[in-house]
């Protein structure tokens, strides 16, 4: 097996195993922590139901449990879409908040900040494994909003080309289900 495949595959275990330890810490399944985790980088596209069903790669019947476990226990909220009839988005409460301080995500990114090398090369070089490996496994891809080829202009007076419609800044920094890198590759 390639070197890099084993550091993955133990950096996949020792996430896999944080994200456990998170979620018994609060009470939690891993999902429960992983979904609130998605939530808190979704935008407005993505904070959905059925974005966290494709997200995760798991039944809508999963994740309606989950939202259902997540909204009793105060952790988030379902808003109506002022525009779309039936579609609700959801939002992270204070609580839920409160639940990914100190998380394996924070943590994770700590080492990563620690880790060194060239700006932007680890990204890179994750990023085509990522694409190639949802290419394999027939899995949509997901990215941050302003390094979609369909965002125009800058973050503070962006318009999404897709849909037409203007996005706020801090949704342009977020994960977005509609996102797609030039060239048609996703990640």
């Amino acid at each position: 097996m390639n070197p890099s495949a084993l550091l993955l595959e133990r950096l996949g275990a020792l996430i896999h195993q944080s994200v456990r330890e998170d979620a018994a810490r609060h009470g939690l399944l891993p999902i429960h922590v992983q979904v609130l985790g998605y939530l808190a980088q979704a935008n407005r596209y993505s904070n959905l139901p059925i974005a966290i069903a494709e997200y995760f790669g798991i039944t809508r019947g999963t994740v309606s449990q989950t939202l259902a476990v997540l909204e009793r226990k105060g952790l988030l909220v379902k808003r109506p879409d002022p525009k779309h009839g039936r579609r609700i988005h959801l939002e992270l409460t204070a609580a839920g908040t409160a639940v990914l301080d100190g998380s394996w995500a924070q943590r994770l990114d700590a080492a990563l900040q620690t880790a060194g090398g060239e700006e932007g090369e680890l990204d890179t070089g994750l990023r085509r494994v990522l694409t190639e490996l949802q290419r394999l496994n027939g899995q949509r891809a997901f990215g941050i909003c302003r390094q979609c080829v369909h965002f125009q202009g800058e973050p503070a007076n962006a318009t999404c080309g897709l849909t037409g419609e203007p996005l706020a800044e801090e949704q342009t920094g977020r994960l977005c289900r509609e996102w797609s890198q030039a060239g048609g590759q996703g990640s």
